[in-house]
């Protein structure tokens, strides 16, 4: 009994923690409290963030709130055409003592941060772009033929414009894959936009202070993980990635027409994974419905791959999604 008291008293300064990062981020990125809580979902699910949005709506600012509100170190990656991957890795360099022998040493790069903003990572070429494939998926890079492994925990969010076209490389299926969501950064409505501009343009914005320490956020990443899921939930997310394959029997002619290819068994682990992250965040020991239908369109959309037809209509993803789940609850 003393140990479920203990651990009552835990959850309850962890989510008082996970409160106050919410708003600490939300008095710099204001009027979108949802996509907020997309970007917390993910952070104490495990997983990583693509933010895609138009210049200027505030997918750095985003990134960078939440960076300073955490205690752990940062880095920023511009990605550019000419950035190489040893500019994110890190490479050897050639050093002498005062014997005048000369060894090397390895020079980390910016990916060994806890927190990594890759800032417009579909303007570099691929090969820039695949050396965050194994950091993404196993929390280790291979330099040198010498396996590292990065500091815990290893959040990394990745903005992209989707209209620029020119000097750009679209991520490839695998790497997408590999984003547990993908979060939509929107123009704002009028309401917002008025409190962003009164914010901003008054007087000097205040930088958050850390409000969560590393210790807290691994605890809250392991109590995420062990928050359990119903076999009925677990089951519920099967049938939803399956409805998303246009092969399947069942699948919906919405998906059958437009999609070329579906989400995979990654899909539904990142979806699990978050669901329980948002199941800690709003004070619940235990997975519903909601939290899955919530965070379905962000860790699906990226991962339909629309085929010839789907593209020429311009069918939109989240509408995909929708049928997806309207088949899924049966």
């Amino acid at each position: 009994m003393s140990d479920l008291r203990e651990l009552e008293r835990e959850l309850s300064g962890l989510r008082g923690a996970l409160s106050a990062l919410e708003v600490s981020v939300g008095s710099v990125f204001l009027g979108n409290a949802p996509l907020v809580e997309e970007l917390l979902c993910a952070l104490i699910g495990g997983g990583h963030v693509l933010l895609e949005g138009v210049p200027g709506v505030g997918k750095t600012t985003l990134v960078k709130a939440l960076a300073a509100s955490l205690d752990l170190s940062f880095a920023r990656i511009q990605f550019t055409p000419d950035l190489m991957p040893a500019d994110v890795l890190g490479t050897r360099i050639l050093e002498e003592d005062e014997h005048g022998r000369r060894t090397f040493r390895f020079h980390r790069g910016p990916v060994f941060a806890n927190v990594v903003l890759a800032d417009e990572i579909n303007r570099a070429t691929p090969r820039t772009q695949s050396a965050l494939l194994e950091a993404m998926a196993e929390e280790q890079v291979t330099v040198f033929g010498e396996r590292l492994a990065l500091d815990r925990p290893f959040f990394l969010v990745a903005t992209e414009n989707p209209i620029e076209m020119e000097g750009t490389y679209p991520l490839p299926e695998a790497q997408l894959d590999r984003f547990a969501l993908q979060c939509i950064v929107k123009m704002p409505e009028l309401p917002e936009l008025v409190a962003v501009l009164a914010h901003t343009t008054a007087r000097e914005t205040p930088r958050p202070k850390p409000v969560i320490d590393r210790a807290r956020v691994l605890r809250l990443i392991e109590l995420a993980r062990a928050i359990p899921a119903s076999t009925d939930i677990v089951e519920f997310v099967g049938r939803l990635v399956l409805a998303t394959h246009p092969s399947r029997a069942g699948a919906p002619d919405e998906i059958k027409r437009a999609v070329r290819h579906g989400a995979s068994p990654r899909a539904g682990q990142s979806l699990l994974w978050t669901a329980k992250a948002r199941a800690l965040f709003k004070g619940r020991l235990h997975v519903t419905l909601e939290d899955v239908e919530r965070l379905a369109p962000a860790c699906l959309r990226h991962r339909l791959i629309l085929g010839y037809e789907g593209q020429a209509a311009g069918i939109e993803r989240d509408e995909l999604v929708r049928a997806a789940l309207a088949r899924a609850r049966g």
